[in-house]
């Protein structure tokens, strides 16, 4: 597909929004600003410059990933397909950029996390009750699961031969 690639690199500035649509598909938006920073050589000192701000709007399982993981004030690097939209308000002319992410994650130059890995299987819609809310995501068969290296010896054996691989002999 044709577009217009960009990774943002930048702070998540509003709250994390999770809403699913009037048919239950799962859909998060939040907003990210990025700021040109520059040293002053007279001073030194570092000093902000243009701020670039874009909406995300997330899709599916990315979406719910997304709701679960990001909050306001996050550093985050973002990579998709950018878009922009004009329109008009109160009689003027405005711009806004879109970006429809492939890959959304922490700044990991500007801090840590851990990783929680998510089975597979779910469709990333969301299923609605009777008053057309969502269901919690425990009650649609979401398991968080533990990518540790915990696993149980009989868990690492199998038929192919390898069960000694890896032990001194």
């Amino acid at each position: 597909m044709n577009g217009t690639s960009i990774t943002i690199v930048g702070n998540v500035v509003d709250e994390v929004v999770n809403k699913p649509t009037q048919n239950g598909l799962s859909r998060t938006s939040f907003r990210v600003a990025s700021t040109q920073r520059r040293k002053d050589r007279e001073t030194g000192q570092w000093i902000d410059g243009h701020k670039f701000f874009v909406n995300v709007i997330c899709w599916r399982e990315l979406a719910e990933n997304v709701a679960l993981s990001l909050r306001k004030g996050d550093p985050v690097v973002v990579t998709g397909r950018i878009h922009s939209r004009q329109y008009v308000r109160e009689e003027a002319s405005h711009v806004a950029y879109e970006v429809d992410p492939e890959a959304i994650g922490h700044d990991l130059a500007r801090g840590t996390a851990a990783f929680t890995k998510r089975r597979r299987g779910f469709s990333g819609s969301v299923e609605l009750d009777a008053d057309s809310m969502p269901v919690r995501a425990s009650d649609q068969g979401y398991e968080l699961v533990d990518d540790g290296d915990d696993l149980a010896d009989d868990e690492l054996a199998d038929d192919d031969g390898l069960e000694g691989l890896g032990q001194a002999g």
